[in-house]
Order: C-alpha cells, then structure tokens, then sequence
C-alpha cells in the first residue's frame, strides 16, 4: 500500500491510518495477548529517531524507509500482490518466495549498540530468518556463511520449535562461532512484536515489550557488519540450506543505538493496533480460504471450505441455516430458491459473519462446464456428475463401437477405483491409414426434477503409425542447485549407450508456480503414438527448506505432452502447473502414471503429507503416504485424491509395471531405518496387485494380490550398492537389445541420490514375477548392479522410455521427425500387379500406390503394405508409385517397371494315330488382341495366330509307339508386333500306343 512520507518528521513516531470500524462481520470484542504487555511508559518523543522505518509502504521494487533517512529496502521476488491492506495497515506477506535487501547505515559498528523491533505473524514453524544483519550467503560452518546477527520469528530448530530463535554468530578458526540465545517461548496470538537490543555484550529479545532472552557474548559487531552496500535481509537466510521467509510482517525499524525498556514498549505499535491487523487479514483469509472452487460468497454454488484454523487462529463454525450450509461447509444442492446463510467463525479474536449466498441449482450449469476436446486420441472424459452441481449425467453416442454410451448397469468393483465415467468415453481409434471418424455424443442431466441435453461433436483420431522400438530415451534434473529437465538418448537400440541431447542443455526450465522442476516422468500412451511428462514443482534452490518443501509445498504438478520427445505442449494450454493435490496437503513429489486395464483410465500417483486441516497446524500422522488421481486426457482429473498407500509408516516414489495378469510396485521406503516389515529405511522394496488402484495399509507378505498389494522383496539395492536409493524406475528392453538375450529383459534402475545417480540391476520378467518371500528377486546370484557408464551423466531422479527409430532419429539430431524412406517393390501373376511397400524401420505403411502404364492410370489404397489392381490388356509395362500419406512419416518411392505378357494359356494331349503317338496343342488367347504363338518340343516347332479370345491347335507326330513326359515352350507376340512377348512352358504327358 502506498503511503507519503513527505509530511513526517525525523523521529517522529509511527503514524497509523486510524483503525476502520469492524462493521457487523467483525460483532465479538477482540481480545488482547494474553502474555504481559507493557504499556508504553513514555511519549514517542521519548523515543530517539529510527535510522530507518519501514511500515510496509512500498513502491515498485522499494520497500519505503518511512523516518525521512532515504533507506529505502530493494525487494527481490515481491510485487504488489505481496502486500495487503489490512484496516488501514500495510502488511508484507512473505510466502518464501521473495526478500527485502537492507542498506547500509541503519546500524554500525562503531559500537555494540543497536535495536531492532520486528512486528510479525507466523503460523507455521520455519528453519528461516525473519531478520538479518550480516551478509554472505553460504553453507554451514563455513567462511562463506558471513558473519551475522539474526531472528527468527518462529523456528523448527530442536530445541526451539515454535519459538523464537536468535543468535549471533563471529567464525573464529574451526570454530562456527555462534552464539544463540535461550529459548524464551514463541509469538503471542495475532502479530507479536519482537525487538532485540544489542547493549555493549549483551543481547536481549523483548516480546510485546516484555523480555523473554538475554545473552553475554564476547563478539564486536564491527566484525559483523558488512563493508558492501547491503546491511542484511528481511526474509532471507544466509544460511543457504534455509527457506526464505513465510510469514506476514506489519512493521520493522532500526536504531543504532540501544533502547531502553521503557523505549522498547513506547516505540512498538499498540496492542489494539496489532489486533485490529491480525483480525483485519484474518477475515480476508478466511473469506479467501472458504471459497474453494466458487467465484464469490454472493454466488456459492459448491461446497465451502470451512476450515478448523486459518493462519494459527483456531475457528469453530456455525450456520443459521445447516440444511443449505452445514458447518462442515457441504453446500445444499436440493434448493430450488437462491438462498442466503449467514456463517459465523468464532476464534481467540473475536466473532467473524459471513453472509453468503447459495444459489439455486440450474441443471444446464452442469452441461455448460463440461469441456470436451475436439479431437481426441484417448478415452474420453465423459463426467457422470455436474462440476458445478453435481447433476447426474449419463451420455449416448451416435456411434457405440467408436465411442461407448454411458453403461446403465455399471457397478463399482469390490476393491480399487470405481470408474468415474461408468464405462462411457471407451474410443475405439481407426486404424492408422483409415483416416479420423467423427461422432456425437450427447450428455443428459438430470437434478432436482429438472433435465436438460448437450450435444458435443467429437473427432475421433485414427491410431499413429507403428514402427518398432530402436532406442531410449530418458529424462531427469540434475541437482538440488540445477532443477531443470534435461534429456538423453541411446546411440541405438542398446539400453547402456545414453548421452545428452539438445547440446547438453536444459529441455524445459520452468518460468512458472515455484520455478523448479524436478522428478520429471515420462509415460507413453496406450496405443503408443504420444509422450506424456509429469513432473514435481519443487525449487530447492530457490530458499525452499526442505521441511517448508514437505508441510507447504506445491499442490500442482508440472504436464506436458508430446508425440516426438523433442516438442512438448502443456496439457492444459497455459504456462502454469495443474492443481491435483488437497489444501490439506504438504506437497506434491514424484508424480508417475500409469495406464489401469480394468479403468481404461491413466491412474496418476504421487506422494504427499496429509495435515488435519488446510492451516497445516498439527504436527501428528505426517509420514509421507502415496496418493493418485485418475485421468484420461492429463488435463482434467479426478478430485480429490484417493489414499492409495498409508501403512502409518513413511513411502514415497512408487513407479509400477505390468507383467502377465500382475501389477508390480517398486517403492522407496522412507523411514531412517526397518518399518512394517521392510528390512531397511531408505531403500526399495516390491509388491504385487490384479488392481493397480487397491488400498495398502501395511507391508504384508501373506496379503492376497488378487485384492490387494503383496509384499514380495525389500531392502533391494543398498547391499549391492551400498548407497541409499530412491527414484525407482523399471524399463522393459527392447527387441534387438543386447542386453536382452532371452527376450523378456527389463532394466532396474534406483537413483542413489548421494552418490552420483543411477545405478542399473538387468533382469527378467519372470524373475520380478517369481520373487517371494523364502525366494527374493534380490538375493538370487544373478541380482548385480552394473558397473558404472552407459547411462546419462548424474543424473537425478527421472525416468527412461523405449522410443522408435525416427523418435531416436528427432531426439539425437534435437530436430522435428523426419520420415523415414520406403521402397516399392512391384510383382504380378497373370494381369495382376501387386505393389508391396517396405518402410527403412520396419513400421506401418499408410496411404496410397499409383499404378502406371501405356496411358493408363489406376491409384489405390495400401492395405496392409500392399496394394493390387488388374492391369488393362492393352498395358504392357506397369509402374507402381507409393504417394505417401497426409503424416509425411514414410518417404514416397517408386518401384521398377515391370513387363505384363499376353494372356495366354495351354495344353497338351496325346492320341494314337495308325499305332503312333501324335501331340495335339490347345493354345487359348484369354487377352483382347491377337497373338503370334510359336510352340516348339521335342518333335518340332509350329507358327500359329490365334485371335483375340479364340482357340488355335497343332499337332505333332511322334512317329514312335511311345514317348516319354515332357515340355512344350510356347512364346508369343501381339500380332504383327514385337510387344507383349510372353515364354512360358507346358507339360507333355506320356503315352504308349499297342
């Protein structure tokens, strides 16, 4: 909020917009801390002059020094929407995402005096710094860490969790040199003011004006402060490990010199102007976290979030009217009247209403917000209940076998997701070559005795073209200092020969959500002519702790799609990631998906803490648990997510494989060491499952896989490569693989993230299928890890997909796909001229062969490679051309020319003429011209014409009793001509003559 300095004076103290009435929202008197405060005992006259001031006012990239000294704070990562007006207060709402660089001169080190009054609000505990005097950002323990003075507002250290934490800290030889002082309790409810003074050796930290700690040290501050331009931060560590700053800061100034108690009360702000903010942000956040889904509280039209605490502030809820909106916050669907509800939030601040108004169900909404993609390749996502009402809905096609009808008598499975499209949207794709079909598809809505149609017209797509799998590629991030994705491909079709594409550079660096990428997993689709990526959004390197990277993480995932591994297109058309997780979530890690035969659906899963309520206030059941969404179009998905694996013990980075009748999930235990029956923490173990979708609550060896999920291996790699191991992932080789001498060769791989990336075990499907408990996949002779090489260069926790040749082709040339060439072979029998077309890599073949000859033309389409046409007599030399097809994936190419003959056939008898043998020979003339026959054998050779579709004979005599079988040759040109030269031989059967 912007506010001019131009009227105050030096020194002057702190001028406050007057306090705005709390109007009829606000009806309970607010209560002050319940600690001490200490009434300001003197006039801010009294109080000496700041050296700088900042009460939130800010402009641009400044945040404003108020006193009238021209310090003005440069902000890194904070815009205008970080700051809000709270009943006339400016306040900075850091959400680790930005920080305020301090300039030099607000204290100095001509002395060990100083005073620092910091007014926040924390609701959740940090490893961050809410202040800083020092620079040099570095790790721990190290000359690169600077010197420096520090606060934390509210720290997750041991020892100081949920309380204050300051320290100060010189480095002197392999001493760190910091001295930190007693814990003395953490912030009083709402913003807590916290002042530290620095006087001579000792340093105190005052809470709303009372002392909490105090500690001697023997340091000068000369050796702290900075000889640059930068003081310090606000919001920002120096300790390069830590996360930058989630908190909301009303106010902060800097004396250099030391305060007195009496100062220390006089100068911070009032308790009623700290409770007047704190319930001024606490009803926006309120307001903003019961909205969820629904645009305002005068337009409610889905389910509320009526949260149990919002911003630490325990709320319990009431509703004048539960049947329309419950104090759970379901919203009524049943009303046939806009309805207003007036919703009450009581807390340790007072009583906050909101009036909100339901609005009466429309069952068309529920059409309306149906969003079909006009071409698909995949199944379709055909809703059975309204977003916006939950309407019910079922759906016909005007073509079942390309796109199924909504199934009346569809029933949920015993165990495993039910399908939520109750067998509706099952494509059935044209064959690749046929071309796209088109369908109708019209959904029916039914709600409160109201119905309403919508009618959607859908392209279905024909299948892409098939060529055999030649290569690899993979994807991966590289460290916690580089989340990038990068790719590698294989130089050929053998798994151990990957190396970087695109130069070695980054394939997508994020510009959007936390600005990291990492995990990044690559899938392919069912029918195999499309990538999808998934990715986490995590930026470590940003100041994301990891502790803030577990309990406030991203609840998006990062998607993409691409059908060549080179371009890749968000799924949802906007530079941003897609929200799958719950407000009650801690993060979103390690996506995977997978395709579910029974669901006909993509099953998307991926790891996360599960808190109480959206505020994430407690600190119980916080093991990591796997959860999964499904999906069809990795675009929209199912909502919330589903608990898939919770054993009470920690489990992250699932990654699954189909093999035979079995699903097997290899996942990464968790916890620091053995948990429910898994032989060692931070490693891999492995199950099986009929249903990919059944629930897991425990490691169970003796669990029944054909309802849920059997334990069959554990502590798979650390024995070999005596690493801990995370990121599993299983690839199936590919034909013509070296490495897959038996045919059915998979690689394991486990990211040993610290100890240089992935290490690869070979193995079969039939090993991974046949471990059990008395008879583990990892203990056999044959489980060893391969040396290293062959795989991309550090790489961390990605995944790896078999490719195609032109897909190899793209990914190594870092071009679009090429086609690939084709030759044309040409054949005939008789008048029948087929043409038979070879693509370079072994795949499909689609589009169309022109014949050619003597002015004559016929085009037609390749069915299976092949395509055939008679050819017109008066044709004598044909060519056949393949055209290519609309994808431009096979080259054209032309055939040689091939001489068609006339149609001609012939017989031979054999007749005793005086006790002698004698030849008789049939020619016929099948074509449509006349031909000149010359039929030659052992006794003699004969010239005759025979017309078109007539009959001509010759005899010869043998002059013999007997004769043996042999041939006869017979060669022919059109009449009067040397065309159509046709030579082929007949039979002469034997005869004898008494």
């Amino acid at each position: 909020m912007m506010r001019s300095s131009a009227t105050r004076p030096p020194g002057a103290a702190r001028p406050r917009r007057a306090v705005k009435a709390l109007t009829a929202s606000l009806t309970g008197v607010l209560v002050a801390s319940t600690m001490s405060l200490v009434a300001p005992a003197a006039h801010a006259a009294d109080v000496p002059a700041p050296t700088a001031h900042y009460d939130m006012s800010h402009s641009a990239t400044s945040l404003l020094d108020v006193s009238g000294n021209g310090r003005n704070a440069s902000l890194t990562g904070l815009t205008d929407a970080s700051f809000a007006d709270a009943a006339g207060d400016a306040v900075l709402r850091f959400k680790a995402d930005g920080y305020a660089a301090l300039p030099k001169g607000l204290v100095t080190g001509t002395d060990n005096d100083f005073t620092v009054e910091y007014t926040v609000a924390a609701s959740s505990a940090a490893n961050s710094f809410g202040w800083v005097i020092g620079d040099g950002v570095g790790p721990w323990n190290t000359t690169q860490l600077g010197n420096h003075i520090f606060l934390s507002p509210r720290s997750a250290q041991g020892g100081y969790t949920d309380q204050v934490l300051a320290a100060i800290r010189v480095k002197t030889g392999s001493s760190n040199g910091e001295t930190r002082m007693p814990a003395g309790g953490g912030l009083n409810p709402g913003f807590t003011t916290l002042t530290m003074v620095g006087s001579g050796n000792t340093l105190t930290v005052y809470r709303d004006g009372s002392v909490i700690s105090t500690v001697t040290h023997a340091n000068s501050l000369s050796s702290i402060i900075p000889s640059g331009n930068v003081l310090g931060y606000l919001g920002r560590s120096l300790y390069q490990g830590d996360a930058l700053l989630r908190a909301d800061v009303s106010d902060v100034k800097f004396w250099d010199a030391a305060l007195t108690s009496e100062q220390v009360g006089a100068s911070m702000p009032t308790s009623s102007q700290k409770s007047s903010t704190t319930a001024a942000l606490l009803r926006g956040d309120v307001a903003a976290t019961m909205l969820r889904s629904n645009t305002s509280l005068d337009n409610v039209s889905s389910n509320l979030n009526l949260a149990a605490s919002v911003n630490g502030v325990a709320l319990s809820w009431a509703s004048s009217n539960p049947a329309v909106v419950s104090t759970t916050g379901v919203v009524s669907r049943s009303i046939t009247t806009n309805t207003p509800v007036t919703l009450t939030a009581t807390s340790s601040l007072g009583v906050l209403t909101f009036d909100v108004t339901v609005i009466a169900p429309n069952v068309s909404t529920d059409l309306d917000a149906i969003s079909l993609a006009s071409r698909t390749t995949e199944n379709l996502p055909l809703a059975t209940k309204g977003a916006v009402n939950g309407a019910a809905i079922t759906w016909t096609s005007s073509n079942p076998a390309l796109v199924t009808s909504t199934d009346a008598a569809y029933s949920a499975p015993a165990v495993g997701a039910a399908d939520p499209f109750r067998g509706g949207g099952i494509v059935a794709r044209p064959a690749y070559g046929a071309g796209d079909a088109k369908v109708t598809l019209t959904a029916t809505a039914t709600l409160n005795g109201q119905s309403a149609q919508k009618s959607f017209e859908v392209t279905v797509a024909e299948k892409g073209r098939w060529a055999p799998d030649a290569g690899y590629a993979a994807a991966y991030f590289k460290s916690d200092s580089d989340e990038k994705i990068y790719q590698a491909a294989t130089n050929g079709n053998d798994f151990f020969s990957f190396s970087p594409v695109n130069g070695g550079s980054p394939v997508i660096t994020s510009t959007t959500d936390t600005k990291g990428l990492r995990d990044p997993y690559i899938l392919r689709s069912k029918d195999g002519d499309k990538y999808y990526m998934v990715a986490t959004d995590l930026c470590i390197s940003c100041g994301t702790g990891w502790g803030p990277a577990q309990s406030n993480g991203s609840l998006k995932i990062e998607v993409w799609e691409s059908t060549d591994l080179v371009q890749w297109t968000r799924t949802n058309g906007a530079n941003e990631g897609i929200t799958i997780n719950q407000p009650e979530a801690g993060m979103t890690w390690a996506p995977e998906a997978y395709w579910d035969d029974a669901l006909q659906t993509y099953v998307v899963h991926f790891s996360s803490r599960l808190y109480a309520d959206a505020s994430h206030t407690n600190g119980n059941n916080l093991h990591a648990r796997v959860f999964y969404v499904l999906t069809r179009d990795f675009k929209t998905f199912t909502y919330p997510p589903t608990e898939w694996q919770n054993t009470g013990f920690a489990r992250i980075d699932s990654t699954v494989q189909k093999i035979g009748d079995y699903y097997y999930r290899f996942t990464k235990n968790e916890e620091g060491g053995a948990a429910d029956g898994l032989e060692a923490g931070k490693d891999i173990f492995l199950e099986r499952s009929k249903v990919l979708t059944a629930p897991t609550t425990r490691s169970n060896w003796n669990a029944d896989p054909e309802t849920t999920w059997q334990l069959t291996d554990t502590n798979m790699t650390a024995l070999e490569t005596g690493q801990q191991g995370e990121g599993p992932q299983i690839v199936k080789l590919n034909e013509g693989d070296p490495n897959n001498a038996g045919g059915n060769g998979y690689a394991f791989l486990v990211d040993n993230f610290g100890a240089g990336g992935y290490r690869a075990f070979v193995t079969t499907g039939d090993q991974i299928a046949s471990s059990t408990q008395n008879d583990r996949l990892s203990r056999r002779a044959d489980w060893n890890v391969r040396p290293v090489g062959g795989l991309p260069a550090s790489p961390r926790h990605g995944s790896f997909v078999s490719v195609s040749q032109s897909v190899l082709t793209a990914m190594r040339e870092w071009s679009a796909v090429k086609a690939v060439s084709s030759t044309t072979t040409l054949t005939h029998q008789g008048r029948t001229a087929t043409a038979t077309v070879a693509a370079a890599d072994r795949g499909d073949v689609a589009g169309t062969v022109t014949f050619t000859g003597e002015g004559w033309t016929q085009t037609v389409k390749l069915d299976k490679r092949t395509a055939s046409v008679e050819v017109p007599a008066t044709v004598r030399s044909v060519t056949a051309r393949y055209d290519g097809y609309t994808d431009a994936r096979v080259t054209a190419s032309t055939s040689q020319a091939v001489t068609l003959g006339l149609d001609l056939s012939a017989a031979v008898s054999n007749r005793c003429v005086a006790g002698k043998v004698t030849q008789f020979v049939t020619v016929t003339n099948g074509d449509t011209v006349s031909a000149d026959v010359t039929v030659a054998g052992a006794y003699g050779s004969k010239k005759l014409t025979v017309a078109a579709g007539k009959t001509a004979s010759a005899t010869f005599s043998t002059r013999a009793q007997t004769v043996d079988a042999g041939t006869l040759s017979v060669d022919a040109v059109v009449s009067g001509t040397k065309d159509g030269a046709t030579s082929f031989t007949v039979a002469t059967p034997p005869a004898r003559c008494n």
